[in-house]
């Protein structure tokens, strides 16, 4: 039997599990449902559903047995706060490390060396330093932070809308776009569905591209990225990295990219905008390298 480690990145919106062999190659990569347990209970399956989803859909994408055991498997998942909040998940690995999602994409972002990563994704946090002896700063969730994120983005447009239509009008085309794409008939409705939970928050963030391109939220935009690269040039001048890469679904957006860097280096004039080298699955997989005793360096150079 050969032998196989693995990587996890567990989302707000997804997983994305990458095997790899001795050699470092990616012999498959797989992908499940959301991972992060917020308002989770004893009784949730989410975690366990989506690091087992991803890792039989890797495993399957690569032409291997379901039961095919690993040397390591390292899962970094989406606020994860030292143990399972649900159902503990049943991976068949030698070695086994849940750890919080910053730090693998990190991980991938500097191989393993220092800097700073800027994660926006459904929901953002920056961390710096290196995977094992790092600093986490954003990160607060939903409620309390998540600036420049996919979900915050929405969010602060929603607000936007919902406060033009008790001024007594303003951004009309806005909200009947935002209402079209969610389908409910008013702002209030639709307000309703995210509170009683029928409308999650992976869902609302899926409506970030096109806040994006609405020229009629540019502000709320423009005001996403500069709060969030505020935090990320805070670390550059507290940790004394230079090095700042980007990462997430929203770092896609090579507009929303260049202003995050923008305002980074406007706070932090010595920072250098680099990109990320690997993503957060395959941070992941280096770490599960790692936690095996192997050379990583050895793989990657």
């Amino acid at each position: 039997m050969r032998a196989l480690w693995a990587g996890i990145d567990g989302g707000q919106s997804s997983t994305v599990a990458a095997i790899g062999n001795e050699r470092g190659e990616v012999l498959g990569c797989g992908r499940a449902g959301p991972a992060d347990e917020v308002g989770a209970t004893a009784r949730s399956t989410r975690l366990r559903d989506a690091l087992e989803g991803a890792v039989q859909a890797a495993l399957r994408n690569a032409g291997l047995a379901r039961s095919a055991r690993f040397e390591a498997i390292v899962a970094g998942i989406s606020g994860f706060e030292g143990a399972p909040v649900g159902r503990t998940p049943r991976l068949r690995a030698a070695v086994v490390r849940l750890l919080h999602d910053a730090p693998i994409a990190h991980a991938g972002a500097f191989a393993l060396e220092p800097g700073v990563v800027v994660i926006a994704g459904t929901g953002s946090v920056v961390y710096s330093g290196t995977p094992d002896a790092g600093t986490t700063a954003g990160g607060w969730g939903y409620l309390f932070g998540d600036e420049g994120s996919g979900f915050g983005l929405v969010r602060d447009a929603l607000a936007a809308v919902m406060r033009a239509q008790d001024a007594g009008g303003g951004f009309e085309r806005e909200r009947d776009a935002l209402l079209d794409f969610f389908g409910y008939p008013t702002l209030r409705a639709l307000a309703a569905a995210h509170y009683r939970g029928a409308l999650s928050r992976d869902r609302l963030a899926a409506y970030a591209g096109a806040v994006l391109e609405a020229p009629g939220f540019a502000e709320v935009v423009a005001r996403g990225a500069a709060q969030l690269a505020a935090v990320a040039a805070a670390q550059v001048r507290r940790s004394g990295c230079t090095e700042v890469a980007l990462g997430g679904g929203l770092a896609a957006d090579v507009r929303y990219r260049d202003a995050i860097a923008t305002e980074v280096m406007a706070g932090a004039p010595h920072a250098r905008v680099v990109p990320a080298r690997f993503d957060p699955a395959r941070g992941a997989l280096l770490l599960a390298y790692r936690a095996s005793r192997r050379d990583v360096r050895e793989l990657y150079g």
